[in-house]
């Protein structure tokens, strides 16, 4: 054969070799575009269950954070209750205290007066003899300012004075007292 014969040989057309990988290419690219379908498809679910968890987690944080919120706004709202009550209970002792130290300055007073009275020298010669029997006869008897007598031995002091004597009376009534504010 000719040179030129064989040119035409190697040139004559004949099935293509990229023609018998044709079925071959389209089943790699088929099952490519499936594998990346499914692949995917797979990351979808995947995104699509993390987000789920995610929400079901900040769920769950956001209802445990309005849990918290209540309980601590119900914790400072128990406190400012209690807050309250103390400051409303001091206001009325307070508000109580106030006329019962003006009854026991009024008492004092008023007990003070006696000195003055017709009767204070012999209600004095009765406290000295009071004085007498709880100390003894060798008792040390003095006079107080607010009238009254003060008693002492060794160890041992009686205060019978006038103002002594209006506060235990007021003591003793306290409970009598206290009833007039709570009525």
């Amino acid at each position: 054969m000719t040179s030129r014969a064989a040119d035409r040989t190697a040139h004559a057309p004949g099935p293509d070799p990229a023609d018998a990988l044709h079925p071959v290419r389209t089943e790699l690219l088929r099952t490519a575009h499936a594998d990346a379908e499914a692949l995917s498809a797979r990351a979808e679910e995947e995104a699509a269950a993390r987000v789920g968890q995610a929400e079901d987690q900040a769920r769950s944080i956001l209802e445990e954070a309005r849990r918290q919120g209540r309980a601590d706004g119900a914790d400072a709202a128990r406190d400012r209750l209690v807050a309250a009550r103390r400051q409303a209970r001091s206001r009325t002792l307070s508000a109580r205290r106030e006329p019962y130290e003006e009854l026991r300055r009024r008492a004092a007073g008023r007990v003070r007066e006696l000195r003055r009275a017709d009767g204070y020298a012999a209600l004095r010669e009765r406290l000295e003899q009071r004085a007498r029997t709880l100390l003894g006869p060798d008792a040390e008897v003095t006079e107080p300012a607010d009238g009254g007598v003060v008693a002492r031995i060794p160890g041992k002091r009686v205060d019978l004075s006038l103002t002594a004597l209006a506060e235990r009376a007021l003591d003793g009534m306290e409970a009598e007292v206290r009833t007039l504010w709570e009525e």
